[in-house]
C-alpha cells in the first residue's frame, strides 16, 4: 500500500516541477505549448530546404538525413499518386510526416508531452488531411469529383453515395483515434513504469519500443494520407 501512496506524491512533484520550469500557464495536460515547439522545429527544417545551395558535394549527417527523408517522401508520392501529379504533394506530405513523427517522439523526452497523445491534435491533423484531399479532388475534377461517390454506373448511385459518404467520414476518425490511442498508450505505460517500479531502468525497454512504434504510426499516417490524395485526384474511379 505504501508504494501506491507514493505514486500521487511523485506525480504531484513532477507536475509542480514542470509548472515551475515551463511557466504557470503550461500544464502537463496541455499539448498546445509543445505543438508550438514542433512548429519551430518544422520551420527550421524548411530553412534547410531553402538553403540547399549550401549543401556539400560530400554530404554530412544532417544533409544525409534531410535528403533521405525528402527522397523517401518523393518516391512514395510518385509511386502512389503518379509521376505527373505526385511531385506537387511532396512538400505537404513531408511536413505532415515530420510533424507527426516529431510529435510522437517528443513524449519520450523527460518533462515533455507528446502532442499526439492529445486527441485534439490528432483530430486536427486528420481533419486537415480530410479537407485537403477533397479540395485537391475538386480542384482537379471540378463538379466531376462527385463521380468518385456514385459508383461505376449511374443507376447504382443511390446505393454507393451513402456508403462512400460513411467511408470518407470514417477516415479522419480512424486517423485520429489510431494515432491518439497508440501514442497515449505508450506515454501512459512509460509514466506508470517511471512512477511505480524502477524510475530509470524499467522504462528504457519500453522507450526503445516506443521509438519504433512512433515511427511506424507516423509512416501509417503518411501512407494513408497519400492514398487518400491518390484516390481523390485519380482520373478513373
Amino acid at each position: 500500500m505504501e508504494q501506491f501512496e507514493v505514486v500521487p506524491w511523485l506525480a504531484n512533484l513532477v507536475y509542480h516541477w514542470m509548472t515551475h520550469f515551463f511557466g504557470h500557464h503550461i500544464s502537463l495536460r496541455d499539448a498546445t505549448a509543445f505543438t508550438y515547439v514542433l512548429f519551430l522545429v518544422v520551420g527550421l527544417s524548411a530553412v534547410f530546404a531553402i538553403n540547399r545551395k549550401r549543401y556539400s558535394v560530400v554530404p554530412g549527417p544532417i544533409q544525409l538525413a534531410v535528403e533521405g527523408y525528402y527522397n523517401f517522401i518523393r518516391n512514395l508520392c510518385l509511386d502512389v499518386i503518379g509521376e505527373h501529379k505526385g511531385e506537387r504533394y511532396v512538400s505537404v506530405i513531408g511536413t505532415i510526416g515530420l510533424f507527426i513523427w516529431l510529435s510522437n517522439l517528443m513524449g519520450l523526452i523527460p518533462g515533455f508531452v507528446a502532442p499526439t497523445s492529445n486527441l485534439n491534435v490528432t483530430a486536427g491533423a486528420a481533419l486537415f488531411v480530410f479537407i485537403y484531399y477533397h479540395y485537391q479532388g475538386i480542384k482537379d475534377h471540378g463538379f466531376g469529383y462527385i463521380k468518385h461517390f456514385t459508383g461505376p454506373v449511374w443507376w447504382l448511385a443511390p446505393l454507393f453515395i451513402p456508403l462512400e459518404i460513411i467511408s470518407h467520414l470514417s477516415r479522419p476518425l480512424s486517423l485520429a483515434l489510431r494515432l491518439f490511442g497508440n501514442i497515449f498508450g505508450e506515454d501512459l505505460v512509460i509514466l506508470v513504469l517511471f512512477l511505480t517500479i524502477f524510475p530509470i531502468i524499467a522504462p528504457l525497454p519500453v522507450m526503445v519500443l516506443a521509438i519504433i512504434t512512433s515511427t511506424i504510426q507516423a509512416l501509417v499516417f503518411v501512407m494513408l494520407s497519400v492514398s487518400y490524395i491518390a484516390g481523390a485526384v485519380a482520373e478513373e474511379h
